[in-house]
């Protein structure tokens, strides 16, 4: 049962005091937020899951998250060092009819600036000290390994774009890494299109929104992937090697040094790792107590590119995380018009805490 709403409020009171207390400035975003461009950065499961509705200057939502409008505001000001925290409803449609609410109060805590992995310990800790009395099942990842990976394959920039825009969407991404490597043929019509002399032969007159000119641009980037070698085998290796890869921190590193030396993109991104590792210990957190997934994260928020974690009860596997959060440079980089902030962040949902401490 949700607890009461009165009671919910007082427990993101408590939470936001505690990240006031770190040094966070309280901001506040607006509950209808324009929808064309923020729908984009969210991704695909916020934008199936988001409330929309036409307001006077066009498509709005109601806000899904605070992380992108805190963002807005942080770059608007300049993007210089600053912490924000914020508690407020959010709005989501729950996937598959899930008995959850739709409208729940989120407590969040942003980073900005200052030295990447000395600022993902900081946040890190801050929400790992807040969640330990519930003694949660913790997980941590770094999307930016997987991106640096993908990025340093032998194929084309085109690939490679199509594999960093599917990373959030593991199918298909096996799709195409398998249609890439030649583990799967093309579909039947698509070989049949570009063989033939004329695609346009016996063709029809132009309906839809594509006319001519971007059917002959779409046929002629397939053929030219069609014309690109297979994705070795011994890469797909490595790349299913670092998806597979599920050991304690400390251990995790090493494999991934181990990789590196065949798959030398992703030593920047395990050296980062490294640091950030030192950081947490340095903070009272030792690494060989932190769970590693390389591919955690790719089900969340798509502007996460780095550092990643939740916080989860392993017993309740009905329930959403506790917690969930990570780093998003490029999305301050979009936001920023090209100026970019080092920026981590996280949020708690306070009903779980108190229906967890209930049960």
């Amino acid at each position: 049962m949700r607890p009461a709403r009165s009671a919910e409020r007082a427990e993101a009171a408590r939470l936001l005091s505690g990240f006031l207390s770190a040094g966070a400035e309280l901001v506040e975003a607006d509950i209808l937020q324009p929808a064309e461009i923020l729908l984009d950065l969210y991704g695909e499961d916020i934008r199936a899951r988001a409330f929309t509705t036409q307001g006077p200057e066009g498509e709005v939502m109601l806000r899904p998250d605070f992380t992108v409008p805190v963002v807005q505001m942080h770059m608007a000001r300049g993007g210089a060092p600053a912490r924000y925290a914020y508690a407020g409803e959010v709005f989501r449609r729950q996937a598959g009819g899930a008995d959850r609410p739709s409208e729940y109060l989120q407590v969040g805590f942003e980073l900005f600036g200052g030295d990447p992995a000395a600022s993902d310990a900081e946040c890190f800790a801050l929400f790992h000290r807040v969640l330990a009395p519930h003694a949660p099942r913790v997980l941590t990842g770094d999307i930016g390994i997987l991106t640096a990976a993908v990025r340093g394959l032998h194929t084309s920039d085109a690939r490679k774009s199509a594999l960093l825009r599917h990373i959030w969407r593991p199918r298909r991404f096996r799709a195409l890494l398998d249609r890439y490597a030649g583990k799967t043929p093309p579909p039947p019509a698509r070989t049949a299109l570009l063989q033939a002399r004329d695609p346009f032969a016996g063709a029809g007159p132009e309906i839809g929104l594509r006319d001519r000119a971007d059917v002959e641009a779409r046929i002629a980037a397939l053929r030219a992937d069609a014309a690109e070698p297979h994705i070795s085998s011994t890469e797909v290796a490595l790349i299913d090697d670092l998806l597979d890869l599920r050991e304690g921190s400390s251990c995790a590193l090493g494999r991934l040094w181990d990789l590196a030396v065949d798959m030398p993109a992703i030593g920047p991104a395990a050296d980062t790792l490294s640091r950030r590792l030192d950081a947490l210990d340095a903070a009272g957190i030792a690494p060989e107590s932190l769970p590693f997934e390389a591919s955690h994260g790719r089900s969340t928020m798509e502007y996460y590119d780095g550092f990643v974690f939740s916080f989860s009860l392993p017993d309740r596997p009905d329930l959403p995380p506790l917690s969930t959060g990570g780093r998003y440079d490029a999305l301050t980089r979009v936001l920023g018009q090209g100026r970019a902030s080092p920026a981590v962040g996280g949020v708690l949902r306070p009903a779980l805490l108190l229906e967890t401490a209930s049960c």
